[in-house]
């Protein structure tokens, strides 16, 4: 498709990238050599992989560390060898991790054992270098499958569904490789999606020989089951989200029925667009400042808070009619909501329990003291709490929740 050579030329990315992360990496190798550590660095993720998109990266480094050093703590011995780079940051995890910028581009260093096998590992992060090289050996073997993978990276950056985060749930770089892989081009995958089913098995290598979902432990399954060719007890997208995973499959069947540039393209909504949106209904502007934080681990507090406020405001009796959040991975985080523009009655009706079940109804009675027979179950009345839904989030505000998950919230109503 004439289509898809477009959208590739402006996906590729310029070889300077790579000679800037190449430099990094020497340097990371001098200061190894000269501290006298029984390590290598080598570059990973995307990069390694030639698979990065223009102006869309960061750049991994493996520093694998001899097997030899397996009792020591080698996010230390790391941290003595990047001490002279600018700014670095320790990241703390399962095994810490350090990150820092550098010429535009954020790199992270990642401590690892130098294993051969997955069966060494003593941390998940050990693999990686791994994944990275069953991605290479098989590019080799088919070139043209490395813009492929762009392609089905920007497909999914387009509609939010990128990425393994907690915050995100979508599809990660790895998953996207073997998918590619295994159907050999971007198009065949996305013409097997239409037809998923869910729990829908990929295991490249037949490693369970059609039956992954009977042998695989049920904690680990999910929409898409994409058994990892390096560790195939391990589902690698376990964290994909049904509802990503209904996007990605919805987004596909219109690409396929009318092919356009748009699918591709990152789109971040304005605030100009919400107000267009949300004529003739009621518009509610969060500004939410983030705490400071490894990004997973903020981004699931925004998540957690986005959904705490929308529950809310559907259990209190609004009509959402559209909601989302966007966030720039530091401090600022928007979330919207396009309610019906109403205020709700001053009371509401609160269903109890079965007339027959005598005790439950006699302790309704006690809280409530008005009642009346409704079908089968007693009822009552109620004062509502809030009739407006910033008066609901105001309230929200102040909730113990809300403050552990988000530094301020600003309302703004449209």
């Amino acid at each position: 498709m004439e289509l898809l050579k477009q959208v590739i030329d402006e996906l590729r990315p310029k070889k300077d990238v790579v000679d800037k992360c190449t430099a990094v990496l020497n340097s990371i190798n001098s200061g190894i050599k000269k501290k006298k550590i029984r390590a290598m660095a080598v570059l990973g993720g995307s990069i390694a992989k030639g698979t990065f998109l223009k102006n869309d990266y960061d750049c991994d480094i493996f520093v694998k560390f001899s097997l030899d050093c397996k009792k020591k703590d080698i996010s230390d011995l790391l941290e003595k060898v990047l001490k002279d780079f600018p700014k670095v940051n320790r990241i703390h995890g399962s095994r810490d991790y350090f990150n820092f910028k550098l010429n535009r581009i954020n790199f992270e260093i990642i401590p690892v054992l130098d294993i051969k096998k997955a069966e060494q590992a003593m941390n998940i992060t050990d693999c990686s270098p791994l994944h990275v090289k069953w991605v290479k050996d098989n590019l080799k073997k088919n070139l043209r499958l490395t813009d492929e993978i762009r392609l089905a990276k920007a497909f999914c950056k387009a509609f939010k569904v990128y990425g393994a985060e907690s915050y995100m749930r979508g599809f990660s770089g790895h998953v996207l490789d073997v998918l590619v892989i295994y159907y050999k081009g971007f198009i065949p995958l996305l013409k097997n999606a239409v037809k998923w089913k869910e729990q829908e098995v990929i295991d490249f290598n037949n490693y369970y020989n059609g039956n992954a979902l009977e042998r695989l432990n049920k904690s680990k399954l999910g929409p898409l089951v994409v058994i990892d060719p390096i560790q195939p007890e391990r589902n690698a997208a376990a964290v994909l989200s049904k509802e990503n995973f209904l996007l990605f499959k919805k987004s596909a069947t219109s690409f396929l029925k009318k092919p356009l540039k748009k699918f591709f393209e990152k789109k971040e909504i304005t605030i100009k667009e919400l107000k267009d949106k949300s004529k003739h209904k009621k518009l509610v502007l969060l500004n939410v400042k983030a705490f400071e934080g490894k990004e997973d681990v903020v981004g699931s507090k925004l998540l957690k808070a986005f959904n705490y406020i929308n529950k809310n405001l559907v259990l209190n009796g609004f009509t959402v009619y559209d909601k989302g959040w966007k966030w720039d991975k530091k401090k600022n985080s928007l979330f919207w909501f396009i309610l019906k523009h109403e205020i709700l009655p001053e009371s509401l009706k609160r269903i109890g329990p079965p007339i027959k079940n005598k005790e439950n109804v006699k302790q309704f009675m006690k809280k409530h003291r008005k009642t009346f027979i409704q079908g089968k179950r007693i009822c009552a009345n109620v004062k509502r709490e809030f009739r407006k839904p910033e008066e609901l989030i105001k309230f929200l505000k102040k909730t113990k929740y809300l403050k552990e998950k988000a530094k301020k919230i600003e309302i703004f109503i449209y």
